[in-house]
C-alpha cells in the first residue's frame, strides 16, 4: 500500500521527482506551486522512505493534472469494455504543523469523445494547523460501463491562513492503477 512508484502507477511524476513535469498547471495562485524534500519545514517524514519530495500549494487555490491515455498505456478498447477491470486511484496530502490547509481531488473517467462517464470529487477537506501528519485518500471504480478511454487526475488546494509562501496543502505518491 505504501509504494506506488511501480510501474503500475499510471501517475507519471508523482512524486516530483522529475520537478513538474508530466503535470499541467491549472491553477497556480498566490506564490504559485513548488516543490520541497521531505520533511520540510513543519512537516513529518512519508511513511515510505524512497519518498523524498512533495509538490506544495500556496495562499490562493492551486491545482494541476494529468490525463491519462488508457490506449497509450496499453488498455484497449476491448478491455477496458469487457472486462471492466477496477480503476483505483491513491493520493497522499498533508499539511504543515504550523498551518492549517484545504485539499481538494477530482478524478473523472472520459469518453473518446471527451464526455464524463463517472466522476469521483470528495468535499474539501480542511486540515487542522498541528496536524501535520500524512493522510491518503482511495477510491475504486469499478462496474462503469463501456467507453472509458482516459482518466483525468487533478488535485491540489491552498492554505486556510492566507500566509505568503508556500503553507498550502502538500501532495505526493499519487497514484492511479488498473488492477488485471
Amino acid at each position: 500500500m505504501w509504494t506506488t512508484n511501480s510501474v503500475n502507477n499510471l501517475i507519471k511524476n508523482p512524486c516530483a521527482v522529475e520537478d513538474f513535469k508530466y503535470w499541467t498547471i491549472d491553477e497556480d495562485g498566490g506564490d504559485k506551486w513548488t516543490i520541497e524534500d521531505l520533511p520540510g519545514d513543519a512537516g513529518q517524514f512519508f511513511p515510505d522512505p524512497t519518498v523524498k519530495k512533495y509538490f506544495v500549494t500556496s495562499y490562493q487555490t492551486c491545482k494541476k493534472s494529468q490525463i491519462i491515455d488508457l490506449q497509450n498505456e496499453g488498455f484497449s478498447a476491448e478491455i477496458m469494455d469487457e472486462a471492466q477491470p477496477p480503476i483505483i486511484i491513491t493520493d497522499w496530502y498533508a499539511s504543515r504543523k504550523d498551518s492549517g490547509c484545504q485539499y481538494e481531488l477530482l478524478v473523472r473517467l472520459i469518453s473518446e469523445d471527451k464526455k464524463i462517464l463517472q466522476e469521483f470529487r470528495p468535499q474539501p477537506l480542511i486540515l487542522p494547523e498541528r496536524d501535520g501528519q500524512w493522510h491518503y485518500v482511495t477510491h475504486t471504480f469499478s462496474n462503469y460501463g463501456p467507453g472509458v478511454r482516459y482518466i483525468f487526475f487533478q488535485h491540489g488546494g491552498k492554505d486556510t491562513k492566507f500566509w505568503a509562501g508556500w503553507y498550502g496543502v502538500r501532495v505526493t505518491n499519487s497514484s492511479i492503477s488498473i488492477d488485471i
